[in-house]
């Protein structure tokens, strides 16, 4: 039941992050460079309550190191 409970959960988190993702287009509209609609999306995710994280780096692993700046996530939700 744990399970269901997260299935939940993402799909909750998912269908937020989408209606912001819209209401952010629907305001600015398009033409804007990403880092205004990454700031704006992560600023109505975080007024509705949801956790955000901007630039996180992942690291990957590379013939036995870890190399800190392998990705960039640019928004983690909810991690």
């Amino acid at each position: 039941m744990a399970e269901d409970r997260m299935m939940r959960h993402e799909n909750e988190v998912s269908e937020a992050v989408v209606l912001a993702a819209i209401a952010v287009h629907r305001a600015l509209g398009p033409g804007l460079l990403e880092s205004a609609y990454e700031g704006c999306l992560a600023h109505e995710l975080v007024a509705s309550g949801l956790v955000v994280e901007r630039q996180k780096l992942l690291p990957i692993r590379h013939r036995g190191a870890l190399i800190d700046n392998g990705y960039r996530v640019e928004l983690l939700v909810e991690d």
